[in-house]
């Protein structure tokens, strides 16, 4: 079982390393499935629109609500984000080479979110990357028993782990392409 987490200082830095290494996961031939989160910063002064792509080519769906400007609560709709998780899990039955989950955040840290279809593609032999925050490392650590590793938050560090990952003769192929 290969399962990693990636976490960067910097707001929104974890999102736009994890869309980036996608990309760079599916021009290698790589499959990947899961979510990679796309912030869109908003010209009226309130906090950024969230959306999340479903990999590898699935809708974008925005995750997060419009609470008004003096809102302080949790912004995350959790109708939609239950929706990826949804995609999630069928694009991981129809086969994929590698999960990408966009954040183990509040959700998967009570048990719900992505926490199913991580536990799926591990036991399916998949490679599985979180990104984290350092609110929810200590549910995700446990979540994973010890198993998940810490990885640079850089693309081509995340990327050179993840093609480590890949079969062999998959490898060799995609690199003769």
């Amino acid at each position: 079982m290969h399962i990693a987490y990636t976490m960067a200082p910097g707001r929104g830095d974890t999102d736009l390393i994890l869309f980036q290494l996608a990309q760079r996961l599916i021009e290698a031939g790589v499959t990947p499935c899961g979510t990679v989160q796309i912030n869109t910063e908003r010209s009226d002064g309130r906090k950024c629109d969230m959306d999340v792509q479903v990999l590898p080519q699935g809708p974008v769906i925005r995750i997060s609500q419009s609470l008004g400007k003096a809102s302080r609560g949790c912004r995350l709709d959790p109708d939609a984000l239950e929706q990826s998780v949804s995609l999630t899990e069928a694009a991981l039955s129809k086969g994929a080479d590698f999960l990408i989950v966009n954040k183990f955040g509040k959700h998967e840290a009570e048990g719900r979110g992505f926490r199913a279809a991580i536990a799926t593609a591990l036991e399916q032999e998949i490679p599985v990357l979180v990104g984290l925050n350092q609110l929810n490392k200590d549910a995700f650590l446990e979540f994973v028993g010890g198993i998940g590793c810490a990885l640079e938050p850089d693309v081509d560090c995340l990327q050179a782990w993840a093609m480590s990952l890949q079969p062999a003769d998959e490898r060799s192929a995609r690199t003769a392409a």
